[in-house]
């Protein structure tokens, strides 16, 4: 029982940094206003991770490497931990299990990316019916903008209805099914 209680409050706070520091991430990288009380909130929480490797770790066109590295870092050994407290060994092939647990760790942020997408697409699309003038709107009509402009340019609105939102939520679901079987695979090898 202390195990899964253990366990669940290491998964939580691991997937809640990571979380945030793939939003800072993704603010950066798509020009997401940080005035905000979001961006504000992104900032804080992540500073005191983000500052040191930043000075390991360049940005890169334009992308700020240093931000996904770290949120790499608390994932891989977010997930090593949880290995540990149910018992599982790197084993004798340490090299090969630690490339297999980052390789896990990648996939797994790549996931989280597509989830953060989807809250931002649910979030943007309620907000333009209900608040269009709130002082959240600007951040995530940000935030997916640049995904929903190739669905915004194939499928016209109908009587004045974006439909385009709901075309960009079903092809991320699709992408979540070989990225779950991805995962699922490199998992499996170690």
């Amino acid at each position: 029982m202390l195990g899964q209680i253990a366990e669940f409050l290491i998964d939580t706070a691991v997937a809640f940094l990571v979380f945030v520091l793939l939003a800072r991430f993704h603010f950066q990288w798509l020009r997401v206003p940080f005035r905000t009380q979001l961006g504000e909130f992104v900032i804080i929480a992540t500073d005191w991770i983000v500052r040191p490797a930043r000075r390991i770790v360049p940005p890169l066109a334009g992308l700020d490497l240093a931000t996904w590295m770290a949120a790499w870092l608390v994932q891989g050994v977010g997930m090593y931990v949880l290995l540990s407290l149910r018992g599982a060994e790197l084993g004798p092939a340490v090299g090969s299990a630690l490339a297999g647990l980052a390789a896990l760790a990648f996939v797994d942020l790549v996931r989280y990316s597509v989830y953060i997408l989807i809250f931002a697409v649910i979030v943007q699309a309620i907000l333009s019916w209900v608040a269009p003038y709130s002082p959240a709107a600007p951040v995530f009509d940000a935030l997916t903008r640049a995904f929903l402009r190739p669905f915004r340019r194939l499928i016209p609105p109908i009587a004045n209805i974006d439909l385009s939102p709901l075309f960009l939520l079903i092809a991320l679901q699709v992408l979540l099914i070989p990225l779950g079987h991805l995962r699922l695979w490199v998992g499996g090898l170690f």
